[in-house]
């Protein structure tokens, strides 16, 4: 019996699918067309006149020492809160995949940082580590450490690199808990009898089987910190001090709506595009072939 789904219509495949390259091409396609355009050419202000420039934006931009420090900059900062929010949710999903009693809740107040904005959570971390009134500023204070995120740069790094991986942690925590109840327990068991211990049951077996599924957070969390922690960077530091946490994605809002430099700006936009498809089809490339699927 033939249980496939057949449309009888011959457009309806196309109405079906018209939404949704609808959305693709207003919301992607367009902007993405419209800024490299607009990157091409310098105007004024007021949008009354503009002159084309060809790739005079991309040589200018490429030959800022400023913009040169952002990528430096952007490279730490995605690099460390992919690094840490893969491993903290790595760790915390194991523990809970062993949780016997009160899993549910275990498992709900995990799952909780997830459903805060970029912004939210930059705020949250504000607050306790506010140099006047934040309490975890106030214990570090008391043990001896000179915290003020205002005035030195590392440790406003360490602070967004805190918040947006807080942030991620509960989307990591959610596909990492999934893959490992999702394995064979006899697999496990079987280990267990032959004398491996929880540690070595993980990075033998627990581990290699959660590869495909690292490797594809691993590609979202870089995306992640090179696009949607933009909300981060501005309720917490602004960029600085100094440019220390001037990510490149804060630095186009910067020059375009800030700066009202909008050639600049389209130009780091497409640059920045190009940088994260750039880096997404290197993993695909190289990391992908330690992935066994």
């Amino acid at each position: 019996m033939d249980r496939r789904v057949t449309f009888n219509h011959r457009f309806l495949p196309y109405f079906l699918l018209a939404p949704q390259v609808a959305v693709t091409l207003v919301f992607f396609v367009w902007p993405a067309g419209q800024a490299l355009f607009q990157s091409t050419l310098i105007e004024d202000p007021f949008g009354l006149s503009s002159e084309f420039v060809f790739l005079d934006n991309f040589a200018f931009v490429l030959s800022d020492p400023l913009y040169v420090d952002s990528i430096i900059v952007t490279a730490i900062f995605s690099v460390s809160v992919a690094a840490v929010a893969l491993l903290v949710a790595l760790f915390l999903a194991a523990k809970a995949d062993s949780v016997i009693s009160g899993k549910l809740i275990y498992r709900t107040l995990l799952v909780w940082p997830y459903a805060v904005a970029p912004a939210i959570a930059g705020v949250l971390f504000l607050f306790m580590f506010s140099p006047r009134v934040g309490v975890l500023s106030s214990a570090l204070t008391a043990l001896g450490v000179d915290w003020n995120y205002l005035l030195n740069g590392n440790q406003a790094m360490m602070l967004v690199i805190g918040a947006s991986a807080w942030k991620q942690i509960s989307y990591n925590f959610l596909f990492f808990l999934a893959g490992m109840q999702a394995m064979p327990r006899s697999l496990l068991e079987a280990a267990a009898i032959d004398g491996a211990g929880p540690t070595r049951r993980f990075w033998t077996i627990t581990f290699p089987l959660l590869m495909p599924i690292t490797f594809f957070l691993l590609v979202i969390n870089m995306i992640f910190a090179f696009f949607e922690t933009f909300g981060v960077i501005e309720a917490v530091t602004q960029g600085g001090p100094a440019g220390a946490t001037n990510i490149l994605v804060y630095k186009v809002f910067r020059d375009g709506f800030v700066g009202l430099d909008f050639g600049s700006s389209a130009a780091q936009s497409v640059i920045l595009m190009a940088i994260v498809i750039s880096l997404t089809v290197l993993q695909f490339r190289y990391v992908e072939k330690k992935v066994t699927y």
